[in-house]
């Protein structure tokens, strides 16, 4: 019987569960030669000094495109001075009241050369009218005390943290945490000052928990405050048919913002206080320059192509409302009673993307 002879090397047997099947060669291909990007793969490693080149930040498009809106410069209250229009204004006023003074009298004594009766019931109607004006002025009064209050505790903030004395910090976290104790949402941050105030030595840094305790609640409703009112003008301006109705639906929506803001931080002003708010909001916006209404803003805002196919309403809307917005940040400057350090000062990038959610991804962040 003849022995099977092995297979010739280079050759492969195939493996068969058929005991009956005769064995068979089959040829192996010589193994391909190795390409020049596999030997690039396994070279030395070399310096790529010479071929990187570093462009300038105010260069690089990636960084210009993030930057297209400015920072809005802090508001600051205007400073009082003398001003001889003042001093004319309080002495005519002071001689009008005299003049009133006269008139009354002179009515009083001829009220009471008819009849008795007419002339005392002229003193009650001048006793209640000038009681009704003391507590009228008296409320004025403290609103603009108010006002100041909260003026004066951002600059003894400033100047307690520069100078790191701890007792003077003290002073101005007790006087904010008398500021803002009616609000509820402040509670739960006066426990957590009150367990660990007197652990903080260093002045700055019991300065800023006072601010994260106390005023990050009090700064995230101020926001929504803020984008309300944005998104309710941006609406309403988009489908009225006026541009009068535009304009007073607007004065209505931030005398309402700015009364809204002082009252969230403690400032409660009355009918003086808020015309001073409101000047010192103009004031700013109008040494700062207010936001451009036109077509540049509106690319810069929300892209090249997305301002080509904008409907002129809708852009007038979304205008108005980043301006609203912007008032909205100068009376929370105005309002707040500490300067932003521990806290992030909101811009007008921050509502951008509420403001426009057809414009912006899912996360708030712009497409264009």
């Amino acid at each position: 019987m003849k022995k099977p002879t092995a297979p010739p090397s280079g050759t492969t047997v195939p493996h068969s569960s058929d005991p009956k099947r005769r064995p068979a060669a089959f040829t192996v291909e010589p193994e391909a030669p190795r390409s020049h990007a596999s030997e690039t793969m396994n070279r030395a490693p070399r310096s790529f000094a010479g071929d990187i080149v570093i462009v300038p930040d105010e260069q690089d498009p990636f960084i210009a495109a993030t930057e297209t809106l400015p920072e809005v410069p802090v508001a600051e209250p205007r400073r009082r001075r003398f001003s001889f229009a003042k001093l004319a204004t309080g002495a005519f006023g002071l001689l009008l009241s005299l003049a009133f003074g006269l008139w009354v009298d002179r009515l009083i004594s001829d009220l009471f050369a008819r009849a008795d009766w007419l002339g005392y019931l002229a003193i009650g109607a001048l006793a209640i009218g000038l009681l009704a004006l003391m507590v009228a002025v008296g409320r004025e009064l403290v609103g603009l005390w108010r006002l100041d209050t909260v003026r004066d505790l951002k600059v003894e903030a400033e100047a307690a943290a520069e100078s790191g004395k701890r007792k003077q910090a003290a002073t101005v976290v007790k006087k904010l945490t008398a500021l803002v104790a009616h609000r509820p949402e402040t509670a739960r941050g006066q426990k957590t000052l009150a367990a660990v105030e007197d652990d903080i030595i260093d002045a700055p840094q019991l300065i800023e928990l006072a601010e994260r305790e106390l005023l990050s609640p009090l700064d995230a409703k101020a926001r929504a405050l803020i984008l309300n009112s944005a998104k309710r003008v941006s609406v309403v301006t988009a489908v009225s048919p006026r541009a009068v109705v535009d304009l007073a639906y607007v004065l209505f929506e931030v005398v309402r913002l700015v009364r809204s803001m002082a009252d969230l931080y403690g400032g409660r002003p009355g009918s003086l206080g808020m015309l001073r708010l409101l000047r010192d909001v103009f004031a700013h916006l109008a040494v700062t320059g207010s936001i451009a209404i036109g077509d540049g803003l509106a690319q810069q805002v929300l892209g090249h192509g997305l301002a080509a196919r904008l409907s002129t309403r809708l852009g007038e809307g979304v205008i108005n409302g980043l301006m609203t917005a912007r008032i909205g940040i100068a009376a929370m400057d105005l309002c707040r009673p500490l300067p932003f350090r521990a806290a992030k000062r909101p811009g007008i990038g921050d509502f951008i993307g509420d403001l426009t959610p057809s414009m912006a991804g899912k996360d708030g962040t712009k497409t264009g």
